[in-house]
């Protein structure tokens, strides 16, 4: 009998001592947890899209091009030559009041683009561009010191063209009487200031947009603005590092509406 009170003395002991480990561990483990940092949580920045005013109008401002004249070009170095009339290439547009965009130091210019690729600036009316063989669509259009487009029937000028004997596979179907969507802006890096509004801007032809028509539909880093209003948008909000912005054409009932140059991606960077 005293042996086994002995075995149980010493069982009731470990026991004990187990039940009191184990609630030791348990204190330690609710007052690690209270007294740990919590992880840091980024903060995930709405982004948010505003109409641009202020901006002068240039409605007597037109653009022509004076050659090439012929549709079909045998040599791929091409030179293009412009008419301006009513419009100052190279000086600083002036807005009612500072709109903190990203603004070009040479001027005002004109916004060459070739088959809906980003554009190039050009602040003289002539310059030469090497082409490839084949079927080009060029847009050309008027464009303030901080890049945004000078919007009016005579501001813009489209032209196909060929270059060289195009292969079956190098030709281009476009119908120049459907509506047509050119992305514009933003384009490339914006750095310091520049990154806390960015304008996101684009050339319409043959159609416009309204609350009851077409409309563009922005996607901007997966969220989604329709607009009704051709004029060009400020972005805020936008982290640092590459953002991704989308533009569609849709028709009064959200369609997309069929044409080569009415879908857009478009990525840009942000640095401190």
């Amino acid at each position: 009998m005293k042996k086994t009170s002995l075995i149980l003395s010493a069982i009731a002991l470990v026991f004990a001592t187990s039940c009191k480990n184990d609630t030791k561990k348990e204190e330690q483990k609710i007052e690690t947890e209270m007294t740990s940092e919590p992880e840091e949580v980024k903060e995930v920045k709405e982004i948010t899209l505003t109409k641009l005013t202020g901006s002068p109008e240039f409605a007597d401002a037109s653009l022509k091009l004076k050659s090439p004249t012929e549709t079909n070009q045998a040599k791929k170095d091409i030179t293009f030559d412009f008419e301006v009339k009513n419009y100052e290439l190279g000086v600083q547009t002036e807005p009612e009041q500072p709109n903190m965009l990203a603004a070009s130091a040479k001027g005002q210019h004109i916004h060459f683009i070739l088959d809906n690729e980003p554009y190039s600036a050009h602040y003289e009316p002539k310059f030469s561009k090497t082409l490839d063989q084949g079927d080009h669509v060029m847009i050309a259009f008027l464009s303030r010191s901080y890049h945004e487009a000078v919007k009016n029937e005579n501001s813009f000028v489209v032209k196909k063209f060929s270059v060289g004997e195009p292969t079956e596979e190098q030709m281009m179907e476009v119908d120049f009487e459907a509506p047509h969507m050119f992305y514009s802006r933003p384009k490339g890096t914006y750095k310091g200031e520049d990154t806390k509004k960015v304008m996101l801007d684009f050339f319409l032809v043959n159609t416009d947009i309204a609350a009851d028509g077409n409309k563009v539909r922005a996607t901007i880093n997966g969220q989604e603005f329709m607009l009704d209003d051709w004029v060009p948008y400020v972005m805020e909000g936008l982290p640092m590092g590459e953002n991704t912005v989308k533009i569609e054409l849709l028709d009064a009932d959200g369609n997309l509406i069929e044409g080569p140059f009415n879908q857009t991606t478009r990525t840009f960077m942000l640095e401190e």
